[in-house]
């Protein structure tokens, strides 16, 4: 039925233009009859019937002529068509072969849940477009959820993401977390994990198939989105709107996002210390870190983890865990006095070290590193007051450097203070150039000019970022949570900013066996705690008069909330083992208003109830 309608459109045009030919000749004629007779065909006078056997074999020649095409075009089209549909089942048959993937939560709601994913390999070198109506360098979170929006608000968008990293985009929690409490002993090569729930996913936030072809990108006729990895964009220039990769092959775009993350810190002492110390530390970030530490912590005796904030004091808790089993010897060291102490008040700073060392791993304070050096097949730290410790491995989770090299070559603005680039209220950089996630300076209207390299930030950041490149002009206001587990037992989300430097009033209650990780995420079904893409809307949280509390720090800490407040309002909070509650610490840092009393603002969270 197709064939025969696309012949008709073709054939009808000429089928017309002849017929109004013929009409208009029989009136110069100065005949009116509906038909001709044959014999004045041939034999009429001339100007009449002469004339008419010339326009009917202009007729036929022009049917033969239209017909004849109309064959060789759907012949073409049947051609095509099936090569197309071979393309198709050769792409199908191949990430049937990959692994298999769930979607990732709040940034694949619409995902099979038998969908297939894997690392791509980066041998081939494809054909790659020259042009690209949105390009996005980077292949993080905030990448692909740019890419996601984009892709809702305009659908026949082609966006290609260009990523200097092998894999597919992934999410990065899980390696400082479950993946290192998973039973598959292949799950290096799988990147599957049980969450706290009990359900099983893949790091992958969509399988290959998700995802078109980078040579097929150009002619596209619904877009899609492409990613090009092991590709580093080391150039970019503003006013030609093209950026210039690593191997001088140049591709222009109408729109552009930055969203290139950050770069983990490494200590100068290990650094400077030479090729023998570099090739036996490990600064943790992608997924190749977690396969390298996984394999070491598999065929060593010591591991000394250096950093006692969020990453290092996760991994210090996973591989303690294992050192149980294996016999491991797990150090953690940091200049704080207690872990997390640059972000938890002392007393639960150390409260949480205690735990820190329950897991199985000896935790060295206030210490800071002087020199590291290799002797008799060992790693020796001196510390600065006199301490020394050998180790085979160390492991630097020292922070996040945010990767602005490309800085220079844009003409843009880094923030002298916080890093990053400095970026407006709609997260532009330039009037066609945006920044998102860890990379992006933005300015809080309640807090000041921030920069937050947390998962949730990195998702709404990316997603405000797309749309407004499809010019929805939307300001960012949005107050990223982040989170943080000890293992399956004690976790903590937090919202604006917390500072151990600030003065901070606890409440704090007894914890039941529903108040860890796991029973939360097993509660609500979720797995990566945010809420950035089902947000609630909290009731507003007025506190009656009363005097200053009195908070006492007892030697357990169940559950409770951690408000941190600067000029008597609360700019920070943090859930202690209570999950599920963020839209209402959003609402108070949002109000910005003093209370006179902050136990009755704690129960709004229903830290009371068993």
């Amino acid at each position: 039925m197709l064939t025969c309608r696309a012949l008709w459109k073709k054939l009808a045009p000429l089928a017309r233009a002849s017929s109004t030919v013929c009409r208009q000749n029989v009136r110069r004629a100065g005949r009116t009859p509906l038909c001709v007779p044959v014999a004045h065909m041939s034999t009429g006078p001339v100007g009449g019937g002469g004339d008419n056997l010339k326009y009917a074999l202009l007729v036929g020649a022009a049917f033969v002529g239209g017909l004849t095409y109309a064959v060789i075009t759907v012949k073409g089209d049947q051609e095509r068509h099936r090569e197309r549909m071979a393309a198709i089942a050769s792409r199908k048959q191949k990430s049937a072969s990959q692994i298999h993937t769930e979607p990732l939560g709040e940034l694949s709601p619409a995902a099979a849940p038998d969908a297939e994913a894997a690392a791509p390999t980066a041998d081939s070198k494809p054909s790659l477009p020259s042009h690209a109506p949105y390009l996005l360098i980077g292949g993080g979170t905030a990448s692909f959820a740019a890419a996601r929006s984009i892709r809702a608000r305009d659908p026949g968008a082609k966006v290609l993401i260009i990523t200097d990293e092998p894999d597919l985009p992934y999410m990065r929690p899980p390696l400082s977390k479950e993946l290192w409490f998973s039973d598959d002993p292949s799950v290096t090569e799988t990147l599957r994990f049980k969450q706290w729930n009990g359900k099983e996913r893949s790091i992958y936030f969509q399988p290959p198939s998700f995802y078109i072809d980078t040579e097929e990108l150009r002619s596209a006729e619904n877009g899609g989105v492409a990613v090009l990895t092991g590709r580093k964009v080391v150039h970019m220039d503003v006013r030609g709107n093209k950026v210039k990769l690593d191997d001088d092959m140049e591709i222009s775009y109408d729109k552009c996002l930055i969203a290139t993350g950050g770069v983990p810190r490494n200590l100068q002492v290990i650094e400077r210390a030479g090729e023998e110390v570099m090739k036996r530390t490990t600064v943790f970030r992608k997924i190749d870190d977690f396969k390298s530490l996984d394999k070491v912590s598999r065929n060593t005796q010591s591991i000394t983890i250096i950093g006692g904030g969020f990453l290092g004091s996760e991994l210090a808790c996973a591989l303690g865990r294992r050192s149980t089993e294996s016999g491991l010897e797990v150090i953690q060291m940091f200049p704080e006095k207690g872990n997390m102490g640059k972000v938890l008040p002392e007393y639960l700073s150390n409260w949480t070290t205690e735990k820190v060392k329950k897991e199985g791993v000896k935790v060295i304070r206030e210490a800071v590193v002087k020199s590291v050096s290799y002797k008799d097949d060992k790693l020796e730290i001196k510390l600065k007051d006199g301490r020394v410790v050998r180790t085979d491995h160390i492991v630097a989770a020292v922070g996040l450097e945010p990767n602005v090299d490309l800085a220079k070559s844009a003409g843009l603005e880094v923030d002298s203070d916080f890093g990053g680039y400095r970026v407006n209220a709609e997260l532009q950089a330039r009037s066609n150039i945006w920044v998102a996630g860890d990379a992006a300076c933005f300015y809080d209207i309640r807090l000041g000019r921030r920069r937050v390299e947390h998962h949730d930030h990195a998702v709404v950041s990316g997603r405000l970022a797309g749309e407004n490149m499809t010019g929805a002009n939307k300001p960012y206001w949005h107050q990223s949570m982040f989170w943080s587990d000890l293992g399956p037992d004690v976790g903590y989300e937090a919202i604006g900013i917390v500072d151990s430097s600030l003065p901070t009033v606890g409440v704090f209650a007894k914890a039941t066996a529903k108040d860890t990780p796991k029973a939360a995420t097993e509660e609500s079904g979720t797995g990566i705690r945010s809420e950035s893409e089902t947000e609630e809307t909290a009731t507003s949280a007025v506190a009656p008069a009363a005097p200053a509390p009195v908070v006492e720090h007892r030697d357990e800490y169940g559950k409770g909330v951690i408000f941190y407040l600067r000029e008597k309002v609360v700019v920070g909070i943090i859930l202690w083992n209570v999950f599920n509650r963020m839209p209402i610490a959003r609402k108070i840092i949002k109000d910005g208003e003093e209370h006179a009393d902050l136990n009755e603002v704690a129960k709004l969270f229903n830290i009371h109830e068993d």
